[in-house]
This record gives structure tokens, sequence and C-alpha cells, in this order.
């Protein structure tokens, strides 16, 4: 993975980045994709799956990897995520919480409250899609998702973690 925390597969002159992703060693894939979800067995098995046809069949396997993966991978995708709201380091979620980055101070201060709660109740840090979402969206589903049982929010967590990896792989790899 570059420095940057985005993906290092260049578009080669006579094909299309998923195909040099294809081309990349075992070793250089797991890298690459790890560049898009932070669990290690998921980008293991995901490059695996290579070489691929589509971007809908890599999206396919990304899917269906994730769901069958442990909780502690999922927590290990987790450890890869900042909260909503902080000063993100890798590139792609600084782009994905771009429009939280000028909400109004007390939207902040409520996110950063809010976040505090949910990791004392769930133990983990909240994710959620926020590409696109305005601070105030993201602040509303969180409050919203305090309301989850333990189990109910380790699903609504896979299906935003889902969201995150094809939205991630889909910008990796556009012409797919």
């Amino acid at each position: 993975m570059s420095p940057t925390g985005e993906g290092v597969v260049s578009l080669s002159t006579t094909g299309s980045r998923l195909a040099a992703f294809d081309a990349l060693s075992a070793r250089d894939a797991v890298l690459e994709l790890m560049s898009v979800c932070a669990a290690p067995d998921w980008a293991e098995r995901v490059a695996a799956g290579r070489p691929y046809a589509s971007l809908e069949a890599l999206l396919v396997r990304a899917d269906a990897v994730l769901a069958g993966l442990a909780e502690s991978e999922v927590d290990a995708a987790l450890a890869g995520h900042p909260r909503i709201g902080e000063r993100a380091g890798a590139l792609s979620s600084r782009r994905e919480q771009s429009r939280v980055a000028t909400a109004a101070t007390e939207v902040l201060d409520a996110l950063v409250e809010g976040n505090r709660e949910y990791e004392e109740r769930f133990g983990h840090v909240y994710l959620v899609r926020a590409d696109g979402r305005s601070a105030e969206e993201l602040l509303a589903v969180l409050r919203e998702r305090l309301g989850n049982d333990p189990a109910t929010e380790r699903r609504v967590l896979r299906g935003e973690l889902a969201k995150i990896n094809r939205l991630r792989l889909s910008r990796l790899f556009p012409d797919g």
C-alpha cells in the first residue's frame, strides 16, 4: 500500500487496472487489497480469487468473502477505519468523510460524544458508509444505531463494511 493509503496498481498502456491487478504477485495483490480493507484474511481470500473477468465479479467475491469472515477479521477491518469526524490518515477515508469536515462545531462535538457512547456500548468504532453524506446525517444514523442490540448492530456493521469495500474497489478499478 502506498503511504497515502491509496492503491498502487498502475494503469498499463495496454490494459485495465483490473488486468494489472490480476497480474500482480500474490503478495502485491494482498497489499493492494489491504488499502481497501484492513482484514488480512479478506485480502488474501479476495486475491486468491484472481483473475477477475470484471469489476462485478470482483465485487461479488469481495462480498462473499466478507460474509464468511470470522469476527476477529471484521475487528481487524474496523481497526483500519478512523472515527467519523476525526482527521483520517488514509486518503480514501478523508475523501469519504469530506462533507463532515465542514460541519458546525456543535455537530462535530455531538459526533465525538456519539462515537464515545457507541464504542462504550459496542466495543468498536462506529462504521458507516460516509461518502457523500453530511455530518448531520451521519450523526442521525449513529443515534439510531445506538438503539440496536449487539447482534443486530454487528449485522448492520458488516453491511456498511461491504458498502465501503465496494465503493473503494470501484474507485480502485474504475475501468474494470
